[in-house]
């Protein structure tokens, strides 16, 4: 017990233990602010991941339309409704039910 008493009495001690109960709960940089900064990372990379799967696909598509003649044909008439001169286009329009 007394070697404890000389312990906690111990200035270094008190400052050291100070300093870490600082670091670990008022700093800036806190546990909790470091634990957030991770998750935040983590959100981050997995997005990353997704837009780079999202570019390639984009990638892939924009290569397709720019060499075949027909897709890109069938993509300006499903993406955009073109038609050609003598064409009509019917746009139907689903109504959602109540």
């Amino acid at each position: 017990m007394k070697r404890l008493l000389d312990l906690i009495k111990n200035k270094f001690f008190l400052v050291t233990l100070a300093f870490i109960i600082w670091m670990i709960f008022f700093d800036k940089n806190d546990l909790f602010s470091q634990y957030e900064y991770r998750q935040q990372v983590n959100k981050l990379k997995e997005e990353e991941a997704f837009y780079k799967t999202e570019t390639e696909k984009v990638k892939k598509d924009l290569e397709e339309l720019s060499s075949d003649k027909s897709r890109l044909e069938k993509f300006a008439r499903e993406k955009y409704l073109m038609k050609k001169d003598n064409e009509d286009v019917f746009v139907i329009i689903h109504e959602k039910k109540k």
